[in-house]
C-alpha cells in the first residue's frame, strides 16, 4: 500500500525517474545546460537551447506507449514476488496485451544486469546443468535440444553467496573458461570437476581444484552440493514459473533475472531493489520489439 500510494499517478513516477536521470541537477542532452524547469507535461524545458527533454528519453521507456506507472508496477512485481512473474500474469494484473506484457519484462531483465558488478570472489564452485525436459538415451554431455547452462556459485562459508548464470553452446574450453573469465575474480580459487574443459582454468589465472565425478551422479551431488542446488531452484523457478515455455533464444535473460534476485534474497529493503531496478532503467538505452527478437536469434 506505500508503494501504491506513493506511485499512484504517472506524475509522481515521473518525478522520481527524474531525480535518479539527473539527481546532481539537470543537463540538457543536447547543449549542456544546467539551467531548466519541469513543465505540465512532465518533461524539462531548457533554458539555454529551449528543448524539452523526457525524463524517459534513450531509457528503456523511451517512445514507450505503456503509461509510467504501469512499468513501476511491473518492477515493483519483479522485486517482490519470490518467484518473480510471468508475462501471462502481468497481462493480467496491468491489464495491457501480451506482447506488450512480454516486451515490458524482456527489457527489465536486461535492465537489471549491471555492467561495473563485481566479480565472485574467494572460493567459487562451478559446474554446468542441463534446462529442458529428459530425454532418453542422452548422456554424457550432449544437447540433444536442451540448453546447458554454466553455473557459477561463491561461497559463504558452508552457505550459498551470490551466483552467475550463463547459457553456453557446448561444455568446451572457450566456453567454460571464457565463463569463469568473465564471472570470477583472478586469483581465486575455483573447484570443478575433472572435465577436460576445464583443463585451462589455472592458466587462466585461477587456482584450481579438481575433483574426478567418474560419471557419478552422487558424487557429483556430494562434491558440488551448492551448483546442484542452485540448478535444481532454476529448474524450478522455470517450471512453475514460466511453465517450461522459455525458448533457448531468450534463455539468457531468464538467467539474468533469476540471479539478480537470488543475489538479492536476503535484502531486507525491497525498495532499494526496486531503486537499483529504476536506476538500470535509465542507463540502459531503449530497444525495439524487433531489435530485441534479432539479438536473440543472432545469440
Amino acid at each position: 500500500m506505500t508503494f501504491l500510494d506513493r506511485f499512484g499517478t504517472d506524475k509522481a513516477c515521473l518525478e522520481y525517474l527524474r531525480g535518479i536521470r539527473w539527481r546532481d541537477g539537470f543537463r540538457c542532452p543536447a547543449c549542456g545546460s544546467s539551467k531548466g524547469w519541469p513543465t505540465a507535461r512532465g518533461t524539462v524545458y531548457c533554458r539555454g537551447c529551449r528543448r524539452q527533454t523526457s525524463p524517459t528519453a534513450h531509457t528503456i521507456l523511451h517512445k514507450s506507449r505503456t503509461p509510467i506507472r504501469k512499468w513501476f508496477v511491473a518492477v515493483w512485481w519483479m522485486c517482490t514476488q519470490k518467484t518473480g512473474v510471468s508475462a501471462k500474469t502481468l497481462q493480467r494484473e496491468l491489464p495491457v496485451g501480451y506482447k506488450t506484457a512480454w516486451l515490458m519484462l524482456q527489457k527489465l531483465r536486461r535492465a537489471m544486469v549491471r555492467e561495473a558488478r563485481s566479480p565472485l570472489s574467494g572460493t567459487v564452485e562451478v559446474d554446468e546443468s542441463y534446462v529442458g525436459g529428459e530425454e532418453t538415451g542422452v548422456g554424457g554431455r550432449q544437447l540433444m535440444g536442451k540448453a546447458l547452462v554454466a553455473i557459477a556459485v561463491e561461497l559463504d562459508g558452508k552457505k550459498v553467496g551470490r551466483i552467475r548464470l550463463r547459457h553456453i553452446p557446448d561444455a568446451s574450453g572457450k566456453s567454460l573458461v571464457g565463463f569463469i573469465a568473465d564471472s570470477v575474480e583472478k586469483g581465486a580459487k575455483v573447484h570443478t570437476d575433472d572435465w577436460n574443459g576445464y583443463n585451462g582454468v589455472r592458466g587462466a589465472g585461477y587456482l584450481h581444484r579438481v575433483t574426478p565425478i567418474l560419471g557419478d551422479p552422487q558424487r557429483a551431488l556430494k562434491y558440488f552440493p551448492h551448483v546442484h542446488l542452485v540448478a535444481s531452484l532454476l529448474k524450478r523457478w522455470l517450471g512453475a514459473t514460466h511453465q517450461g515455455s522459455v525458448r533457448k533464444r531468450h534463455l539468457q535473460v531468464y538467467l539474468d533475472e533469476y540471479a539478480f534476485r537470488f543475489n538479492r534474497r536476503r535484502s531486507r529493503h525491497v525498495g532499494k531493489i526496486f531503486h537499483r531496478v529504476i536506476e538500470q532503467m535509465v542507463v540502459h538505452g531503449p530497444k525495439t520489439y524487433n531489435e530485441i527478437v534479432k539479438a536473440a536469434e543472432i545469440n
